[in-house]
């Protein structure tokens, strides 16, 4: 295992699936490179792909102002998708690509050590759980993956859809509150932050 930086220059030429084909570029992730919490999306909309940044569009603009709700900034925090590569009309990710893209993901995810997980929508926290599962189902629960800590919420884009008074919006709101509480709870970081779970009492 190499540095974040080597593994975002490799996958800056991937070829592995079709999506190669009609990136403008590959977004691989940004933020802190430690940070104790991570986002992770599904995959690049138009402006990310233009852009080479996650969340950058609407959805970006919402996920920022969430996180100073709870008094965070952008580059407090890591931000990655499960693709790296904008799927063509914005369309679900299909399995094949998954498969080829999450090995990148994973390694992102054991560089970065975060303490606690974010999933925004169904896809990153199917993937996160290695299960099909709604996300209204897990929507703001406090459960334990790989002894980090995982909080499910929606994706940002399919909140601004509903509205800023809609009960999306109020949820996700509640679910970064309750980030907000396991961050302020974390004991000093110890040399595994996959400890995170136990010492929260998740198990």
């Amino acid at each position: 295992m190499g540095t974040l930086a080597e593994l975002g220059t490799e996958a800056a030429s991937c070829v592995k699936c079709r999506l190669s084909q009609g990136r403008t570029t590959v977004v691989f992730g940004s933020g802190a490179a430690d940070a104790d919490l991570m986002f992770i999306g599904e995959a690049p909309g138009f402006h990310e792909d233009k852009q080479g940044l996650p969340f950058v569009g609407a959805a970006g603009q919402l996920l920022e102002t969430l996180l100073g709700r709870i008094g965070m900034k952008r580059d407090e925090v890591y931000i990655a998708n499960i693709l790296k590569c904008r799927p063509p009309g914005n369309r679900d990710p299909l399995p094949d690509e998954i498969e080829a893209c999450t090995p990148y993901l994973r390694e992102q995810i054991a560089l970065i050590d975060p303490r606690i997980i974010m999933s925004l929508g169904n896809f990153a926290t199917q993937f996160l759980l290695g299960r099909k599962i709604g996300i209204t189902r897990v929507r703001g629960q406090r459960l334990s993956v790989d002894g980090r800590v995982l909080v499910p919420t929606y994706h940002p884009a399919a909140v601004l859809r509903g509205g800023s008074n809609s009960s999306a919006m109020r949820e996700i709101e509640q679910d970064f509150a309750t980030v907000r509480d396991l961050l302020d709870a974390l004991p000093p970081r110890t040399d595994h932050a996959a400890d995170a779970a136990e010492q929260l009492g998740l198990f």
